[in-house]
């Protein structure tokens, strides 16, 4: 049975847990019939990034006209450093678009529906929370806490015709598009997966070329959830050349909108331009569909040049991606920061934090001398 918080002014909390199946069952069937349907909102997709001892949660409150849906992964502070400090756990959304999301939601029950769930982060002993937010203010409820805006991403309007959507690319996306179709290059739209084993090699030689972080390296498995659990919100795209796939993307779709999640290119087929008409024919195929916007996302720094190869598709659509990490127990918290500070010290004498890492204590911390 899911746990309920009665809330003040009529907004009582439940609180579901993606990994029992009661509640998983009402969860998906809530999220089913939301016109929004955002795809970083479904059990199966926070249960993605939920380890072993984290808990895949969503907090719904029923309201007079509309709800609040809001996913989140709990996350004990375990690490052999901060064990001993005291028992205590912290939030993240999943990785993506999230925070809370709401529907025809008043601002008086959104100061009751916060109250509510900082009373569950208080039986819980929630230290400090971290969301990454949607993009789009008109389905977001705001948080409680400060937000910071971080890093714009670019979104192409779909709503435009296909003529229009052309005129704005840059002229040399125009141009590699029209290379790629003379070079022969085709897309095909896969909506069952079948091209998985295809996806994977890219996108494990791409990752490997640009020499990425262990996170961006998912198990096949990762991606088979996907495709058993979330059918309806992925599409798979291939570019072929003389019959072999040569760049590929995966992309989630929500009720109203498309985000480009992860994909690659073979780095010998770069003169063919393939990715160039994969994303335009992902507008198209997103267009005929019905949605709305294609969200290509941004660059790992400001103005980067992922950041700009993006751009060049809708150079004036940006949007401003923004963060929310706020602190609900400030004497733990900071006996926890202490705590990472002096092991960070012990191995590192020079280490400083980071003003720019939230949670603070979940800083990385530097090599151990006593591993050599």
């Amino acid at each position: 049975m899911s746990e309920v918080i009665i809330g003040p002014g009529g907004v009582d909390l439940e609180i579901w847990d993606a990994r029992r199946e009661a509640d998983a069952t009402r969860w998906a069937g809530v999220h089913a019939a939301w016109p929004a349907r955002e795809v970083f909102a479904h059990p199966a997709y926070v249960r993605l990034f939920a380890g072993p001892r984290d808990e895949p949660l969503a907090a719904y409150a029923r309201t007079e006209q509309g709800f609040v849906l809001y996913p989140f992964v709990l996350r004990p502070v375990d690490t052999p450093h901060l064990r001993d400090t005291l028992v205590c756990r912290d939030i993240i959304s999943p990785y993506g678009y999230g925070g809370a999301f709401q529907h025809a939601v008043s601002d008086v029950e959104a100061k009751a529906f916060w109250h509510a769930f900082d009373g569950f982060c208080a039986t819980r002993r929630v230290v400090s929370e971290f969301s990454r937010l949607s993009l789009f203010p008109d389905q977001r409820l705001a948080p409680p806490g400060p937000t910071e805006q971080k890093l714009m991403n670019v979104v192409c309007d779909l709503r435009a015709t296909e003529d229009e959507m052309w005129r704005e690319f840059d002229h040399k996306v125009r141009k590699n598009v029209n290379k790629a179709r003379r070079s022969g290059v085709t897309i095909e739209v896969d909506l069952s997966g079948v091209g998985l084993d295809d996806f994977l090699r890219i996108y494990e030689g791409t990752m490997d070329r640009r020499r990425a972080t262990a996170g961006f390296y998912f198990p096949r498995s990762f991606f088979q959830t996907i495709i058993d659990e979330l059918p309806g919100q992925f599409v798979f795209f291939h570019a072929r050349h003389d019959g072999r796939v040569v760049s590929t993307e995966l992309v989630l779709v929500s009720g109203s909108h498309l985000y480009s999640f992860l994909g690659g290119t073979e780095q010998h087929a770069f003169g063919l331009r393939p990715n160039d008409l994969l994303k335009f024919e992902i507008m198209r195929w997103g267009r005929a569909q019905g949605r709305t916007r294609f969200v290509l996302g941004g660059g790992y720094q400001d103005g980067d040049g992922i950041f700009r190869y993006k751009r060049a598709f809708a150079p004036d659509g940006l949007l401003p991606f923004s963060v929310c990490g706020r602190v609900l127990d400030r004497v733990t918290y900071a006996r926890l920061n202490s705590a990472h500070c002096r092991e960070a010290r012990r191995r590192d004498p020079s280490w400083a934090p980071s003003d720019e890492f939230f949670p603070e204590y979940r800083q990385p911390l530097p090599a151990d001398p006593e591993d050599d």
